[in-house]
Formats: structure tokens, sequence, C-alpha cells
């Protein structure tokens, strides 16, 4: 067991994400930099889809009741394990009591916390990932106890896997067209691929919104299906983009989609970050 002594800003229990349910309009969810997620879970020999622990902004603080190996990777937050600094990107021995402490985020946004054979929380609809409804709670609070099987005996590796850190330096986006991007003006066209945008407040795991507007004069669209990674352009010249936690129908044009690894560089950034679009032909 994981005892959860401090929360942190927003901290949640994440796998690879829900598939087979969009009919019904259960988003996909799932960790929202992809790549780290899953960086920490291969040093660990565990599969991709184990589940491990989501921080954004700030981290929290917790107590292992029982030993295991784990790694840090994402955003760096000064971990400590009993007070003292810890490797990111690196396996980690920890012992019935240790405490693992986080700071804020230093660079970039989002931390994970892997562990050993991943989080046993129940399985709803084929995942973990946290997401209300359809999980009870949207979140970690304080004094849960999240569930793993202990683990002592850990042979590192020789192999080094270096971890690409470019996520966090990038404010490049890649694209692909979208489905309405050719009702676009030219001068819309021309600044989606020339303009530089940054990320406002409004930014969540559901969408980030982005600025400045774009003058719009396109009109609504039937409702239609969107992904994580989709860019909608609102009737107000919002430019807003659909993340993990997205709804699965939308009615804003669809102008520009963005690849894996641009959704994983923008779950990065956070108030104030600047980003440019690069369209993929």
């Amino acid at each position: 067991m994981l005892k959860v002594l401090q929360t942190g800003f927003y901290s949640t229990l994440q796998d690879t994400g829900r598939f087979g349910f969009r009919e019904y309009g259960v988003p996909v969810s799932g960790a929202m930099d992809s790549y780290s997620a899953q960086f920490a879970n291969a040093l660990l020999g565990n599969d991709k889809v184990a589940t491990l622990l989501e921080m954004t902004m700030l981290g929290g603080k917790f107590q292992f009741l029982e030993s295991t190996v784990i790694v840090v990777s994402g955003a760096f937050m000064n971990p400590k394990l009993n007070g003292k600094a810890i490797d990111q990107n690196k396996t980690i021995s920890v012992q019935v009591n240790d405490i693992l402490s986080f700071d804020k985020a230093y660079s970039g946004f989002r931390t994970y916390l892997a562990l050993k054979g991943g989080f046993e929380t129940d399985l709803l609809l084929g995942s973990r990932s946290q997401c209300k409804p359809i999980t009870a709670n949207s979140v970690i609070n304080k004094g849960e106890l999240v569930p793993f099987r202990p683990f002592s005996n850990f042979q590192n590796s020789n192999s080094k896997v270096k971890y690409d850190d470019s996520i966090f330096k990038s404010n490049i986006l890649d694209v692909f067209k979208g489905s309405e991007f050719n009702r676009l003006s030219d001068v819309q066209k021309k600044l989606l691929k020339s303009g530089e945008f940054k990320v406002t407040k409004l930014n969540n795991r559901m969408a980030y919104q982005l600025e400045p507007t774009i003058e719009n004069k396109l009109a609504s669209i039937l409702s239609s299906p969107v992904l994580p990674g989709t860019v909608q352009l609102t009737p107000n010249g919002n430019l807003i983009v659909l993340m993990r936690d997205c709804q699965t129908t939308g009615g804003y044009p669809r102008i520009l989609q963005l690849t894996e690894r641009a959704i994983n560089i923008l779950s990065q950034k956070t108030l104030g970050n600047t980003l440019k679009f690069r369209l993929k032909e």
C-alpha cells in the first residue's frame, strides 16, 4: 500500500487509457505525457499499461507501507526519499515506511511516479485511469491507501536508456490538417502556420485554450467525433486543444490534429508558455 500524506495540486492514477467505449461518451483518459509515463514503466520492466501516479504542477508526499522499486519521470519536482534528493529516470529501491516527497514543478508541468508492477486499483471498463463518473474520485485523496504488490528482489540492468527531455525544450507542435481545415480562409491558415500562441489559465486534463484568438466566421458543425489532440476553433475565435479527458464529440470546426508527441509536449506546458504549430503534409 501507498499512503497519501499530501496530495499535491492535482494528482491522479493513470494508465494508457480507456478504449472501446467512446460510442458511449466515455473519454479515453490516460497519462497526459504518454512518453514519460511509458519510459518510467519500461525502466521497471512493467507492461506499458501499468498504472502510475500523475502529479500536476505541485507534487505530493507519500509513505510506502510495503517495499518496492520506483521510478520518477517527467517534470522535475525535486523528489526526495526520506529527505534526501533522488535521481529521476532511474530505478530506486524503497523500504517499508520510507517517505517520498515532491515540491512544485521547476521544469515541465507533470511528473510520474511508477512502481514495480503498477498500482492495483479497480479495473473499470478496461482501465484504472481516474475520470469521474467512471471512477468514484477524479483525484487521489489525503489519507487514501493505494494498493500495489510488494517487491524487493529487483535486478538492475546494465543497459542504459536515455530520457528524451526535448519534450520540455520544444515549443513546436506538429499537427495534421483537421477535417474542417480547408474551410479556413488564407489569412486564418497563415496565422496558424506562422503565428505564436500562448497557453492561457484555462488548461487542464480536458483541454488547453490558447491565445490570441483568430477572427472566425465559420459556422458551427453538426456534432462530430473528436479525439485527444483535436484543435477546435470556436465562434469567438478561441483555439481549444482537446486533451486526454476530452469529450468524444463536438460542434466546433476541427481545424488541426496534434501528433502523439505534440500532445506530450503540450501536456508539459503551463500558463504563459509559447507554442507554434508545424503543419505536416
